[in-house]
């Protein structure tokens, strides 16, 4: 048989099989439209019958988004066109590839979703320029190099999530919130958590009283002493919030006010609403956990990343499958999405009690109800000038939800609304001119955010200048910026980003 003849049977039976392939590609995705329509319309049936509770309706609905999502033809190579094309054009090296690709996360047990290896802390994310002044067991406390000439002689303290990694706030210089907040000329500290090993037993006993005492209200009192400040200012960013919050109740309960202001960054204090997390969380899940870190034990942080992933099941799990396994492709580096593959692990005492009493019962939200580090919390106690902040198509805190704080704490409020989820919503820089706020010049509160809504005015961009201009008048008079890091007995122990923000889970 000539080159020729060759060329054309191979042409001939390529083209062929690309019409076989498309013809079963769009079957089966017309099958799986049918499908998951029946599947919608059955969900809504039995939602509608008697008896059937809004948790059992979530779980219903919940259950068949993950089957739609699962089951979509382009997640299996016999109905994915162009994984065939592709693996007929590379002569089978895709598959090879995508083999390789699903065997290499199979082994470190979670999807990769960007190139790791591309990035690494404290070199090409987490860079601003700082040390760490103090630590101990549960947290590492960060203070960061002055930008201006002169700053606030009131400090401001920076929590983050417990169940991330500080550094989703300092990615880029272009996009770190931790620098804008130094450029705007305050001496700025942020607690990097510590990333338990599973077999760490001091962390493994670790409970919720413990981050409030010896981590949120520590971290305040060691910034009071290295800035000589009776009263500092101070940000939560989502259970960061949570636990700035409980803090500041312990505090109000032993008649202490060191905190001048706080801002809450898409915090929820009153859970009840939770959204789709609330799926989840039942009774016997929180037995079961419960039980699990009786004897103490730490949660694996791949546990709650796997959850989160599969909030968004399209976006976040069934998208790599197709393209890293199906197709062998690699995924580009992507610094946001690096942060959110870099898991954190959590002391399993801590976690249980932080479930059952905020999203099981919502406790900490009834008045004087909750027993922390020995006193009744009480959010009401909280008054002080408070800025709290919730993104609109928040899917982690909704926006309900990180607006009911309005209505738990006593002090001057202003709340503020951006575009976008849970992430995008607070990392957007001014600079950038993306997406709007949402603001009420009449400062009224009412009882829902509907209602909060019907009076606001939206605003092109960035929400970051309304909150400089909120928080320069709490900030005190500028004194010229320190020489050095730290004071007398919290001396730099190590350049930022430190230790505890390395460590792999």
């Amino acid at each position: 048989m000539s080159t020729d003849t060759t060329k054309q049977f191979t042409e001939q039976i390529t083209k062929q099989t690309e019409a076989f392939t498309n013809q079963m590609s769009e079957w089966a995705k017309a099958a799986h439209t049918a499908g998951s329509k029946a599947l919608s319309d059955m969900v809504a049936q039995a939602s509608n019958l008697p008896n059937v509770d809004a948790k059992t309706k979530a779980k219903l609905a919940f259950s068949a988004e993950q089957m739609i999502a699962a089951t979509n033809p382009q997640n299996f190579f016999a109905f994915n066109s162009e994984a065939i094309q592709k693996a007929i054009e590379t002569n089978g090296a895709s598959l090879q590839r995508g083999i390789a690709n699903m065997l290499s996360d199979m082994k470190k047990g979670s999807i990769s979703m960007t190139d790791e290896s591309a990035f690494e802390v404290g070199k090409n994310v987490g860079t601003s320029e700082g040390a760490i002044v103090f630590e101990n067991d549960l947290f590492q406390l960060i203070e960061y190099k002055p930008l201006t000439d002169k700053v606030f002689e009131r400090p401001f303290l920076l929590i983050p999530p417990c169940i991330n990694k500080y550094y989703i706030l300092d990615l880029q210089p272009e996009n770190s919130f931790i620098r804008y907040a130094v450029s705007q000329g305050h001496r700025t500290f942020v607690v990097s958590w510590r990333n338990p090993a599973l077999d760490d037993a001091v962390m493994a006993q670790k409970t919720w009283d413990d981050y409030i005492e010896d981590a949120a209200i520590k971290a305040i009192e060691v910034v009071q002493e290295i800035c000589l400040a009776k009263q500092i200012n101070a940000l939560g960013f989502c259970v960061g919030g949570t636990i700035l919050a409980t803090a500041l109740a312990v505090l109000a309960a032993r008649d202490e006010k060191p905190v001048a202001s706080a801002t809450f960054l898409t915090t929820l204090m009153d859970f009840t609403h939770t959204g789709v997390l609330d799926v989840f969380i039942d009774e016997d899940f929180v037995k079961r956990r419960e039980s699990q870190f009786m004897a103490g034990g730490v949660l694996k942080g791949l546990e709650l990343a796997t959850t989160f992933s599969f909030l968004r099941p399209n976006d976040l799990v069934w998208n790599y499958v197709a393209k890293n396994y199906l197709k062998g492709e690699s995924p580009p580096p992507f610094d946001l999405l690096y942060w959110n593959s870099d898991a954190t692990n959590l002391p399993g005492p801590m976690y249980a009690w932080y479930i059952r009493q905020a999203y099981l019962e919502n406790n900490l939200a009834k008045s004087k109800y909750c027993m922390v580090a020995d006193e009744r919390v009480d959010f009401e106690a909280i008054d002080i000038p408070c800025y709290i902040y919730g993104s609109r198509e928040d899917h982690i805190v909704p926006i309900e939800g990180a607006y009911a704080s309005t209505q738990l704490l006593s002090g001057k409020k202003r709340f503020v609304m951006g575009a976008s989820g849970h992430i995008a919503g607070v990392i957007n820089p001014p600079v950038k001119k993306k997406r709007s706020h949402w603001t009420r010049d009449d400062g009224k509160l009412p009882s829902t955010h509907a209602k909060w809504l019907e009076g606001a005015t939206e605003h092109a961009g960035s929400w970051w200048d309304d909150w400089a201009h909120w928080l320069k008048p709490l900030a005190g008079k500028t004194i010229a910026s320190p020489k050095a890091y730290g004071r007398a007995k919290f001396t730099p122990i190590e350049a930022a980003p430190g230790r505890y923000v390395k460590a792999k889970a």
